[in-house]
């Protein structure tokens, strides 16, 4: 079985050393991602709009691997402050609230101060 690796052209990619997905069969997994608009390499204000951008951009991937957001079984979501949890949830529940893959919020830092939100996800192609 051939292994597709899918870009968004981040820095971060080549720089760390990592695919935004990596496709086998009927398979995806999308890496971390932030809320950065790679075209501009800006981040929005708000945990509500970098989640957007986040999702969004974890949704180009899986169509460039031949995958929709219907076919996310597992999400895996990172807030920096417990607080902004409410506004993920409402974003959240907006991309996948017919979806309802398996998910897990944790609380933690990450790797810049600007970010607030990084999603990771797999998905399985029926």
């Amino acid at each position: 079985m051939s292994r597709r690796l899918i870009s968004t052209g981040s820095p971060f990619e080549a720089t760390a050393g990592y695919a935004r997905a990596v496709v086998v069969g009927d398979r995806a997994w999308v890496a971390g991602t932030t809320g950065y608009d790679y075209a501009t390499m800006t981040m929005p204000d708000g945990v509500a709009a970098q989640a957007r951008n986040a999702l969004a951009t974890v949704a180009r991937a899986l169509a460039e691997g031949g995958f929709a957001m219907g076919d996310v079984v597992r999400a895996r979501y990172i807030v920096t402050d417990r607080t902004l949890v409410p506004e993920v949830y409402a974003v959240l529940g907006e991309v996948f609230g017919d979806i309802r893959p398996a998910a897990t919020m944790i609380v933690a830092g990450l790797a810049e101060p600007e970010m607030l939100f990084e999603v990771e996800v797999d998905a399985v192609r029926a």
